[in-house]
């Protein structure tokens, strides 16, 4: 195969529908949006708009709660990291931990830690130094010979440090006032 022999699927690209271009196109005159009225003009933002009554969206209570020390890790399966012991891009002499897995090309960056998932078979005997790991993945590294260690990464990456520190003197400043 060579570069000028790719091609898309056939079927996989459709043509743009040129609307308002002639009654024999189909989507000619009106162009689709019927006659007449607000919706057959352009400019009109009335998806949630229900003629001054409070729209539903507003009716209803809020729910759900995203917190703001929330940790977000880097989601690992063993296939992955199976292949780049493949390619050689891990050494499994050493323990495999987040720094590893960055210079290897695994994860592009340690976030709050790596996660472990069991999606996939490994078949070297590897040691593990991640912040977590499901059951389904530590089975299948203690089948391999392996074994995982759980480290426990910093509760809040180093650049948020500040911000949780200015978060955490407002409240307390909020609560010594009441």
């Amino acid at each position: 195969m060579r570069l000028n022999e790719l091609r898309d699927n056939p079927g996989a690209t459709r043509k743009r529908k040129r609307v308002g271009r002639g009654i024999g196109s189909g989507t000619g005159k009106t162009a689709g949006r019927g006659h007449k009225g607000q919706k057959s003009r352009s400019g009109v933002a009335i998806k949630g708009f229900e003629g001054g009554q409070m729209p539903i969206h507003m009716r209803l209570p809020k729910r759900g709660f995203n917190s703001p020390f929330r940790r977000k890790f880097n989601v690992v399966n063993l296939d992955r990291i199976q292949g780049a012991i493949d390619a050689g891009q891990i050494d499994t002499g050493n323990p495999v931990t987040v720094d590893v897995l960055v210079s290897s090309g695994v994860v592009r960056r340690a976030r709050d830690g790596v996660r472990l998932l069991g999606n996939g078979e490994l078949k070297t005997a590897v040691r593990f130094e991640v912040t977590g790991a499901s059951k389904g993945a530590i089975a299948a590294v203690e089948k391999a010979g392996g074994t995982v260690k759980l480290v426990e990464m910093p509760k809040t990456p180093a650049a948020q440090k500040d911000k949780v520190d200015w978060r955490l003197e407002k409240r307390r400043k909020n609560t010594k006032k009441d």
